[in-house]
């Protein structure tokens, strides 16, 4: 079954609309109720915007766009652990690193004493 044109601009509006939020306050306690109310749709609208055009859920963003500003933080900066979670939105520092640990595959501290440098350089040579 094809989506009409419509359809499709109007879901792809949505979802770089709620991109756009989640960028921005990323290290504030998001949902997708607020997301959805802010960019005037359904809860089930948004969802279907984030798996139709971004192939993915609106939670997995939001972990993915976490994560990414987390490593560069660790990275570059002289943040504890603690003070990395809480920028990125995390109220508990161990369901932060239980995070982290899953998607970048390494501990936050054993990622910036080892892979952190490294792995950002590559991330910026490869751009």
């Amino acid at each position: 079954m094809t989506q009409r044109a419509a359809t499709i601009r109007h879901r792809t509006s949505l979802f770089e609309e709620a991109v756009l939020i989640v960028e921005a306050e990323y290290g504030s306690d998001i949902g997708l109720d607020d997301v959805a109310r802010r960019v005037a749709s359904s809860r089930r609208q948004l969802q279907r915007a984030y798996a139709e055009i971004g192939r993915t859920t609106f939670r997995e963003h939001l972990t993915k766009v976490r994560m990414e500003r987390a490593a560069e933080l660790l990275a570059t900066r002289r943040l504890t652990v603690r003070e990395v979670a809480q920028r990125v939105g995390y109220r508990q520092p161990a369901q932060f690193a239980k995070a982290f640990r899953r998607h970048h595959g390494l501990a936050p501290s054993a990622f910036r004493s080892t892979a952190g440098s490294a792995s950002l350089q590559a991330a910026r040579e490869a751009a």
